[in-house]
């Protein structure tokens, strides 16, 4: 399954997390997968999405981050999954 995640910067201060992730990495756990990201113009948040079967992995990830990021963990598909949902409804 996908998920946005939405990462809020706590004090809008993105530099501690880029720190982090230079020295430790995305500090994922086994079957949690990076998809792709992308940062607010005005470093304030990150948009990621990540890919895994079981949801607990999420929090087990966000636990390495709490401290500097604020998460927002939303189940999404792909265009092109939903309008194979919702085409028979048309």
């Amino acid at each position: 399954m996908l998920y946005m995640v939405i990462e809020r910067f706590k004090n809008r201060e993105a530099v501690p997390i880029y720190r982090r992730f230079r020295e430790k990495g995305r500090m994922t756990p086994q079957g949690l997968n990076y998809v792709e990201s992308w940062v607010a113009t005005n470093f304030d948040r990150c948009f990621q999405l990540m890919e895994c079967d079981d949801a607990r992995l999420l929090e087990e990830w966000a636990a390495n981050w709490r401290d500097l990021v604020e998460f927002e963990f939303v189940p999404v598909r792909t265009s092109k999954e939903a309008l194979e949902l919702i085409a028979p409804k048309l």
